[in-house]
């Protein structure tokens, strides 16, 4: 398969990083790398469309209220998600739930959270729960704990697909065509949706984070990055060093997938760890398995060598939480959600 030249790559030398970058004072650094990062998203900053919520298919569960949620997370089209509320006296403590990606689109919001209005999905969410999270619903639990959960459908999943594999890049050529791209829109959404729940009166606005599995975990230190409605994100096997992703036969040059995350130019400026970067010092979390396929271990140190020092440079190392399981691959264990809800507790 034919390759760029090799001097692209070479000359990926991250000059808008911290700590590359002539700018040493982080408010103003953080100023200049979240406009960099907005005005390579490809869609136009955020127009105050108006949410405009609508609830129904509304279910007592174990501890919580179900319902779900239709909103206007940007003036392009409406987004069906669900949204669950402990039970007992708010405001609550909140998640934004973002799902991944692993090529299967007829589910979206219920990889994350048990659909309880849909009997069809439910028999593909829970082989997707067997397969990915240890037989749990991760959103169910959180509510169980007293979290308020919002989960949407990102663009191709669920009540927005599904899309078939072969045609993501497709969706991807024709957005691009547009002036536009499909990471740029999904970046957009997920920064409207942390702040519409940061916004509910269920909820302390205080006190919301994001987490994801897989492309969700790239989207939860994403959406950190782009705003400042959450007060903590955990990412659980989602952060590598660009350069060391871009060998022969990583997934992110399959041309696929990848696309979900392709904001094409940033690179020039940034690399993944240095956009993450853009939230620090606030708590984050990133899990790593050691034996996950997708993100080599040169990678993963690469990208927590950067984030680690960033945090230090605010005196916050006890803030940045990073971990790599060992026996573990591409997985969001039983054993690794524990470790993330005592975080979450410990920092919400």
């Amino acid at each position: 398969m034919p390759e760029p030249p090799p001097a692209l790559k070479e000359e990926l030398t991250f000059p808008l990083a911290w700590g590359n970058s002539p700018v040493r004072d982080f408010g103003a650094w953080r100023r200049a790398a979240r406009a960099t990062v907005e005005a390579h998203l490809l869609v136009g900053r955020q127009d105050g469309t108006p949410y405009a919520p609508e609830y129904g298919g509304r279910e007592e569960g174990d501890g919580y209220t179900r319902e779900l949620v239709t909103l206007s997370l940007t003036r392009y089209e409406r987004v069906r998600g669900v949204l669950l509320t402990p039970h007992g006296r708010g405001p609550f403590p909140a998640v934004l739930l973002l799902h991944d990606h692993g090529s299967r689109f007829d589910i979206g919001k219920e990889k994350l959270v048990r659909p309880w209005y849909d009997d069809t999905r439910l028999a593909s969410a829970r082989e997707w729960a067997r397969r990915c999270f240890g037989g749990r619903f991760v959103g169910d639990e959180l509510a169980r704990r007293g979290h308020v959960v919002l989960c949407l459908d990102a663009p191709g999943w669920g009540d927005r697909g599904p899309l078939a594999y072969g045609q993501q890049q497709a969706l991807a050529a024709h957005f691009y065509q547009l002036g536009s791209s499909l990471a740029g829109l999904m970046a957009r959404e997920d920064a409207r949706a942390a702040a519409f729940l940061a916004g509910l009166d269920r909820v302390d606005g205080r006190r919301v984070a994001a987490l994801g599995f897989s492309m969700g975990g790239y989207r939860a230190w994403q959406t950190a990055a782009l705003g400042d409605h959450l007060a903590a994100a955990a990412s659980v096997c989602w952060m590598t060093g660009l350069k060391e992703m871009l060998v022969p036969g990583d997934n992110a040059l399959r041309g696929q997938s990848a696309y979900y995350t392709l904001h094409p130019g940033l690179a020039r400026h940034l690399d993944l760890p240095d956009v993450a970067s853009i939230a620090a010092p606030r708590p984050m979390l990133f899990l790593h398995g050691g034996r996950d396929p997708l993100f080599r271990a040169e990678g993963v140190r690469a990208a927590h060598d950067k984030l680690r020092a960033v945090w230090r440079f605010h005196g916050a190392e006890e803030r940045l939480r990073l971990r790599t399981w060992p026996d573990l691959g591409h997985v969001f264990s039983g054993r690794m959600q524990d470790e993330v809800f005592a975080w979450l507790d410990d920092v919400l």
